[in-house]
């Protein structure tokens, strides 16, 4: 593997480095004004949910590298201790691709971007309109973690009021993702758009302590059919399967044609991989095991 040393190599090409690792990041589009009510908007992929009680999300907003000098949001939210923070969606992305532009100060990126801006309730700065969900925030802190271009300042806020377009939520009144289509961020000019097949529901009981990969037979964990998701799959379980449930499964035909092929343990495999995709980790579980009894 490549061995990177931050203290050496050159602070434009660790900054893609790390860009490429931590990803995708969510992207937080946010709206300020400056002291003379001036809009300002920009966004920030060093961005994340940090807190629910109280509601904080926190972004950085790093200083430039070429001339170490900062960005308008930061003097902005440091001026005023207000910050709304859009959500990005895949229809919007390039609109807020141009608003990513340097621009002198006082433009406004709304105009420039043919973005909308519409009142907040409890703070200043306005929200975007066509944006499918936006935190209204107060600040609490703003953390400077160096002096040097390329260093952050971690902007921490609290969020105070958040709205949801109703087109968002599904039945139960809870988002859905596909709805929502969101953007995420990558390194250089990657993004990636979390809808469609791109989603993954994975779900996993984290109040029950499942077997474990230790616990799972010799012929599972060396399996070549089985792949790592799918003995992580069967080590989430709360308990192996019970004999007569293994043994059970011998009067389901495709069952019964694994065992009288040539390879009847890698056949077990193919089948209990087919019934995992399908979610169905019970009946995969007792496929799998059966090959202990081979």
């Amino acid at each position: 593997m490549r061995i990177i040393d931050p203290k050496t190599i050159a602070t434009p090409e660790l900054h893609q480095f790390l860009l490429g690792i931590v990803a995708p990041r969510p992207i937080a589009f946010a709206s300020t004004i400056d002291e003379d009510g001036q809009p300002n908007l920009a966004p920030y992929s060093f961005f994340n949910c940090f807190s629910s009680n109280p509601p904080i999300v926190v972004f950085s907003s790093n200083r430039r590298v070429a001339n170490n000098t900062t960005k308008d949001t930061l003097h902005n939210i440091q001026a005023t201790g207000e910050v709304v923070i859009n959500a990005v969606s895949y229809n919007i992305v390039r609109q807020m691709a141009v608003a990513s532009i340097e621009y002198p100060k006082g433009t406004s990126e709304f105009v420039k971007a043919g973005l909308t801006p519409v009142p907040a309730d409890l703070v200043r700065p306005f929200r975007v309109k066509e944006s499918p969900a936006q935190l209204e925030c107060k600040l609490k802190q703003v953390i400077p973690l160096g002096e040097m271009g390329g260093a952050g300042h971690l902007i921490i806020c609290e969020v105070v009021r958040i709205h949801i377009d109703e087109a968002m939520l599904d039945e139960k009144g809870r988002i859905n993702p596909h709805k929502m289509d969101l953007m995420g961020r990558m390194g250089r000019a990657y993004y990636v758009r979390a809808s469609g097949e791109a989603v993954h529901t994975i779900f996993q009981d984290t109040k029950h302590p499942g077997i474990g990969f230790d616990h799972l037979p010799s012929s599972i964990q060396h399996s070549t059919i089985l792949t790592g998701n799918n003995l992580g799959m069967l080590a989430g379980l709360p308990e192996k399967p019970a004999e007569a449930d293994i043994q059970a499964v011998k009067t389901e035909q495709s069952v019964q044609e694994a065992l009288a092929s040539a390879q009847p343990l890698e056949e077990l495999h193919r089948l209990a991989q087919k019934e995992l995709a399908k979610e169905n980790r019970e009946l995969a579980a007792r496929i799998a095991w059966l090959g202990e009894y081979l």
